[in-house]
């Protein structure tokens, strides 16, 4: 392994910069995929990305490639990334840490003249968050085959507008095909989003799997009428009907513990007004458990208790799944990679499952992956008071570049 370190300062600094495109008043960031901040934050990566000698390339979902040379430039890159997007009110460093600390480390390799044998490569993956065109992690998702390319062009977000249209019109319509190209290894560093790395005083989290997901929308359709004259009970109120299955979202989450989490973040009031009783609700719901088995458990006791809720009530209802991501175990190589980069820097460490679905989780189906965390104050993400130390990016950081510098080293 390598004494070499990477600079914290810059890296801080950096962060800082790119935090300003789409700061909020309350210190968080709002930078939606595709919108005109996120060109502007595109812009800066890789104007940084070409002052630091990569070439860059973009793929036809927007993906962004910036490599660095290596001495054998026919072996497969390894590559760092994670995403630019962010959530409405999300933060400083969820995914940017992972797309700025691969910057970080190959301006490092510049600083300390060190050529890799194989090339090595920061990256930029569209649309990870799912906030504007769900589902989440959709480029990344076509990258290694889950979806088609048709389908990740036609995302469309609540006001009609494509995935396709969107990279179009911000000029991120690459030519260059997206997947069907091999990696040595792929890295993604991040905060955790949890707090049990803070928790443990541990500085980097060794993540050797992520959770399974599955994604809903649901639309319940009852009957408007006025607030005032429509007696209780011939009432087909959709919003009650919601109402009733969230309460039993939560109760399924609290019953599959310690490991589930189900929560309902989006919610349409349809027609919305105080004395309307609502006809249709839309809403989403969010189930996560490490355990495919028991995440499909949850998944069958929620449409068997949503219909019933449905029937009693007296309302149509189209429940669709629009996504699952099964739990995902990473490469022990590569993970090992960074167990041995995290013990021969002396940063204190544990093995950690990521709780959250991430671009890692989708490239793992066709390279050889691993995941680096690093602890964020109070656990708290996709929130404006995200925060992170300093020290503590820095030192993921460190151990992101003694492990990408073992794989690209390794013939």
């Amino acid at each position: 392994m390598l004494n070499n370190k990477i600079n914290g300062q810059r890296l801080w600094d950096s962060l800082m910069e790119m935090g300003q495109i789409g700061g909020t008043p309350k210190g968080g960031v709002c930078r939606l995929a595709l919108t005109d901040l996120d060109k502007e934050g595109r812009d800066l990566f890789v104007d940084w990305c070409l002052e630091a000698g990569c070439t860059v390339r973009v793929d036809t979902m927007g993906n962004i490639f910036a490599r660095r040379a290596g001495k054998d430039n026919s072996l497969p890159p390894v590559v760092m990334g994670s995403h630019l997007d962010t959530q409405p009110t999300g933060g400083k460093f969820d995914g940017i840490y992972g797309v700025l600390s691969g910057l970080e480390v190959i301006r490092s390799l510049n600083d300390h003249n060190i050529e890799t044998l194989a090339p090595v490569e920061a990256s930029v993956w569209t649309n990870e968050e799912g906030s504007r065109f769900p589902p989440a992690m959709v480029a990344s998702g076509v990258f290694a085959g889950v979806f088609d390319l048709e389908y990740g062009l036609s995302r469309a977000d609540l006001d009609g507008k494509t995935m396709g249209d969107e990279l179009a019109r911000i000029g991120y319509a690459g030519e260059v095909e997206c997947g069907n190209r091999e990696f040595k290894a792929f890295f993604e560093a991040h905060i955790e989003q949890g707090p049990i790395l803070e928790n443990e005083k541990k500085t980097i989290g060794i993540v050797t799997d992520a959770q399974g997901q599955r994604w809903y929308e649901v639309t319940l359709t009852g009957q408007e009428s006025h607030a005032g004259p429509t007696p209780m009970l011939s009432r087909k109120d959709a919003l009650v009907g919601a109402a009733k299955i969230i309460d039993q979202v939560n109760r399924i989450g609290l019953s599959n513990q310690p490991s589930a989490c189900a929560t309902v973040g989006l919610l349409q009031v349809f027609p919305n007004s105080r004395n309307v009783i609502p006809g249709e609700v839309f809403f989403t719901i969010d189930f996560r458990h490490p355990n495919d088995q028991i995440l499909a458990a949850m998944d069958h006791e929620l449409r068997e208790l949503s219909q019933r809720i449905a029937d009693e009530q007296g309302l149509e209802m189209k429940f669709e799944q629009i996504w699952h991501s099964p739990p995902v175990p990473f490469n022990k190589n590569c993970v090992d990679s960074v167990r041995k980069a995290a013990e021969t820097s002396g940063y204190s460490h544990q093995d950690i499952i990521s709780g959250a679905g991430h671009d890692a989780c989708y490239i793992s189906r066709v390279a050889p992956t691993a995941m680096v965390f690093v602890p964020c104050e109070n656990g708290i993400s996709h929130n404006e008071a995200e925060n992170a130390d300093p020290a503590d990016l820095a030192a993921g950081c460190d151990v992101l570049f003694q492990a990408v510098v073992e794989q690209a080293n390794d013939a």
